[in-house]
């Protein structure tokens, strides 16, 4: 058996878009996937709007807690997602990099949340089709 692939979400405060996208490769990714999550500036507490959304598609990321991104995570990783954390986030040769562009939820309403949360599911199933083939 080979190892699992280990995927790392990172956004700025590891509040909203990075937890959805973790809560989403876990639930999907069953236990095919390590899934790791951080941010460059993490918040005190999960955007209660991410919660909400996520909530409502069976996923539960309430008692989640916000994490500051470490080199270690990075280098722990195969595939490194990024969302909006620009140059804060480390670069290792090797890895997998992608950047996705998503509005950040901060702020927004559940409706708006919901549509970042949908673009979220796609491309995480997008991923772990190409991270499991």
């Amino acid at each position: 058996m080979t190892n699992k692939p280990t995927v790392l979400f990172v956004c700025v405060h590891n509040a909203g878009r990075s937890q959805m996208a973790a809560g989403f490769m876990k639930a999907l990714g069953q236990d095919r996937v390590e899934v790791l999550s951080a941010g460059s500036a993490p918040k005190d507490s999960i955007n209660p709007i991410a919660i909400e959304a996520m909530a409502e598609v069976g996923i539960d990321i309430a008692n989640n807690v916000p994490k500051v991104l470490t080199p270690e995570a990075v280098q722990a990783s195969d595939a490194v997602v990024t969302m909006g954390c620009g140059d804060a986030c480390p670069f290792y040769p090797g890895k997998r990099y992608e950047d996705w562009v998503l509005e950040d939820p901060a702020g927004q309403g559940i409706e708006a949340v919901r549509i970042i949360r949908d673009d979220i599911k796609m491309r995480v199933e997008k991923l772990l089709a190409e991270l499991l083939a």
